[in-house]
């Protein structure tokens, strides 16, 4: 995201663990020379788009090749509508954008997605009129909440969030919270394995992130939260998780929206014992990977025996798995989930295409091994 920023123009260093971005306003940007490369980012990508969509010349975003499997027309639709000019290769990047004066809709879309929402009220604050996007069920309201904090006024009513365009936006100076995401999985490992527990520090609390925290315990582990502050409208604190008993765990379609990067966690509770079922969830298929194929396959290949549905899957837990050799297919969440699936294994077990868990959680490994006591 930050090298696309570059490439538009925008002054933006990253040092140690401070990022600065000097802005000048948004008409300010300049036509990239090469097109703009996302990387393996869905949410840099449809986010971007979004922000070119307004803009008076034309751009081209790429990515690789897991990015440009994944489904962009949900996002081209509504920008489309607004007055962009959007091609694609059968709704899949590379996209080129011919930017221009845009006009504010009301967008309802039929498949929840908070990049897409992102990326249409993103648009929103370039356009003429008022922009707003009805939900089918609440997702991530990271946007929003940023929204506020820049000082970007907006109005939420239910699941429909609008914005008028033409809006000053105010610096700010803020702190990251740690990503709940991430930190799933160490709370599912400690949650699955007998005798564990972990302590997770400084993440984030967002309530339309932490669902993961009902389904634990529903499933029998003992979850703490201890709020600590709040920084522009995201809380953060530390969870505590420790195992409890083993239970059954059904995810439903309502639930999804909430939980849908934390699924491939949620499924390696049920590596030692119990059992995880997920419904409604057909949006894991496109994915990094296809992660309801993926995560049958590389949990059959650790001995977890694991049943694939068109919409979802169940994972059966009995005692501590045989181990083997799972595929991570390149995406980093499936090598996170084979690896903490992996620690109650009976011989050790290997993830190949681990790593891919550098597209988000560099260290990953080395944190891992500082958790994991000798047997």
């Amino acid at each position: 995201m930050l090298d696309c920023l570059r490439a538009l123009g925008v002054e933006v260093s990253d040092e140690a663990d401070v990022i600065t971005i000097v802005g000048r306003g948004f008409r300010a940007w300049r036509s990239p020379s090469n097109p703009l490369d996302a990387g393996n980012s869905g949410t840099a990508m449809r986010m971007l788009l979004g922000l070119l969509a307004a803009q008076d010349f034309t751009s081209t975003l790429v990515g690789d090749e897991s990015l440009t499997r994944r489904p962009m027309r949900r996002a081209i639709e509504p920008l489309s509508q607004m007055g962009a000019r959007i091609t694609s290769v059968d709704g899949h990047a590379p996209l080129t954008v011919a930017g221009g004066p845009l006009q504010g809709i009301a967008y309802a879309p039929a498949i929840p997605s908070a990049q897409v929402k992102s990326a249409v009220l993103l648009a929103g604050l370039h356009a003429a009129g008022r922009t707003s996007v009805t939900e089918p069920a609440q997702t991530r309201d990271h946007t929003e909440r940023a929204f506020a904090a820049f000082g970007i006024d907006l109005e939420i009513n239910g699941l429909t969030v609008s914005v008028d365009g033409g809006q000053t936006i105010r610096p700010q100076q803020l702190t990251i919270p740690g990503d709940f995401s991430s930190a799933a999985f160490w709370m599912v490992g400690a949650a699955a394995l007998p005798g564990s527990e972990v302590a997770i520090e400084n993440v984030g609390l967002n309530p339309t992130r932490t669902g993961l925290v009902d389904v634990l315990r529903r499933y029998g582990a003992r979850v703490d939260i201890e709020p600590t502050s709040d920084v522009a409208g995201e809380p953060i604190g530390t969870i505590v998780v420790a195992a409890g008993r083993t239970g059954a765990v059904a995810i439903s379609p309502e639930e999804v929206p909430i939980l849908i990067d934390e699924l491939p966690a949620v499924a390696a509770l049920a590596a030692t014992g119990g059992e995880v079922s997920v419904h409604g969830a057909t949006e894991l298929r496109v994915k990094e990977s296809d992660r309801i194929a993926a995560l049958v396959a590389g949990f059959r290949a650790l001995g977890i025996e694991a049943e694939e549905r068109p919409d979802g899957f169940v994972v059966r837990g009995s005692g501590a798995p045989a181990g083997g050799v799972a595929d991570a297919r390149g995406d980093h969440r499936m090598a996170m989930a084979f690896a903490i699936a992996a620690l109650a294994a009976q011989r050790p077990s290997r993830v190949e295409g681990a790593d891919a868990v550098d597209v988000s959680y560099p260290g990953f490994f080395e944190t891992l091994a500082t958790l994991v006591s000798p047997a």
